[in-house]
């Protein structure tokens, strides 16, 4: 069954209506006809159960069969603030770390982040980004579609970070898993969480003395893992504990 976005203004009491660029994809790419069924998520989070009625060239209707609660969610919004990384590995932890359950992603710059992005590039990549996001989760059978954020430089990141309720900083030269298996313990659900995933290069002394004093600096294990692993191997390990909480 095909997943579908739309904004709490185009659903109505018996039918939703689909406008955009959907459009155009249900009708000459997914040949969709009358009568099949369809699962579209309000923005306002709400899921439907929906069967089309009507397709044109300007937007798409759906009789509404049920309204079912969510069920795809994790219990907690976790804020994933990922480093830059080289080549396309930023497009596939935010395909990943959306299946997996991610609320938010900001990407940051960091000291030894070896991709530099200008205004203009920076700008051009978030809109892909977002787009990417999109369809993973249209995939997953998300309720939402998790935001991404224009790339933070560090301290702008750490501010918003500490908005959440428990702060994550993976590193490779914490060792032991003992207190990541505490830091777990802390979280219940409806606390908020951040997760903060340095560069390539690693973090630098003064990024990681930045967080040692109110942040939970954690181990992933023995092994040195990839940017883009870290943060995908941290992303499960959060979706396994809180779905079974």
């Amino acid at each position: 069954m095909y997943q579908f976005f739309v904004d709490e203004n185009q659903v109505g009491r018996d039918f939703i209506t689909i406008t955009g660029s959907d459009v155009n994809h249900m009708k000459n790419v997914l040949r969709m006809k009358e009568g099949e069924k369809i699962r579209v998520s309000s923005s306002a989070g709400q899921d439907y159960y929906c069967r089309v009625t009507e397709l044109t060239d300007e937007f798409v209707q759906a009789d509404i069969l049920d309204a079912c609660a969510p069920d795809t969610e994790l219990p907690s919004k976790i804020y994933l603030f990922q480093a830059l990384p080289k080549g396309d590995r930023m497009e596939y932890v935010i395909q990943k770390a959306v299946e997996l359950g991610v609320y938010e992603i900001i990407p940051v710059s960091m000291r030894y982040c070896v991709v530099k992005l200008d205004e203009k590039k920076a700008a051009a990549k978030v809109k892909r980004w977002q787009a990417i996001s999109e369809s993973a989760a249209k995939q997953s059978k998300r309720s939402l579609i998790p935001k991404i954020h224009p790339v933070m430089k560090y301290t702008d990141a750490l501010t918003y970070a500490r908005n959440c309720d428990i702060n994550i900083v993976p590193y490779e030269n914490e060792e032991g898993m003992a207190s990541t298996a505490e830091m777990l313990k802390k979280i219940r659900p409806g606390k908020s969480v951040s997760v903060i995933i340095g560069p390539e290069g690693g973090f630098s002394e003064e990024e990681i003395e930045a967080v040692r004093e109110d942040m939970d600096i954690i181990s992933l294990g023995r092994r040195i893992l990839r940017t883009d692993t870290a943060a995908i191997s941290t992303m499960s390990m959060l979706m396994l504990y809180l779905e079974g909480i």
